[in-house]
């Protein structure tokens, strides 16, 4: 059974960072692509970062762009999401997610099969 556990999320000031991951077992090889969404209370889930396991491909949120990086390490079947210069309306559950389809849209939870439960992050001004 595939498993993906997230962890480093927390409740920081203004302008703070996080650095979160997401660990993946039960792959028996590694996914294609990973994924980075989010949620707050009242609102739609949100694409906020994506990165492909075997090319140098990364995505992201126009929301977040310029102030979080997705990164991974394949051999360890990890993901990470570095979050800088964060803002209150940051806040929200953060997910981690994968797939292994041959084609995706990024921003599709659909196109992601195993979701992990979910970090808080919450900022305060």
């Amino acid at each position: 059974q595939v498993r993906l556990v997230e962890s480093g999320g927390g409740s920081v000031q203004a302008g703070g960072s996080l650095r979160l991951s997401c660990a993946a077992s039960g792959y028996t090889g590694s996914p294609k692509y990973w994924g980075w969404f989010r949620q707050a209370p009242g609102k739609e889930r949100e694409g906020v970062a994506a990165t492909l396991t075997g090319a140098e491909f990364t995505s992201y949120a126009d929301s977040v762009k310029g102030r979080f990086t997705i990164s991974r390490d394949n051999a360890k079947n990890e993901v990470y999401l570095q979050l800088n210069s964060l803002k209150p309306e940051d806040t929200a559950l953060y997910y981690c997610a994968a797939g292994t389809g041959r084609y995706f849209i990024w921003t599709n939870p659909s196109d992601y099969t195993y979701w992990g439960q979910g970090t808080q992050v919450t900022v305060s001004s």
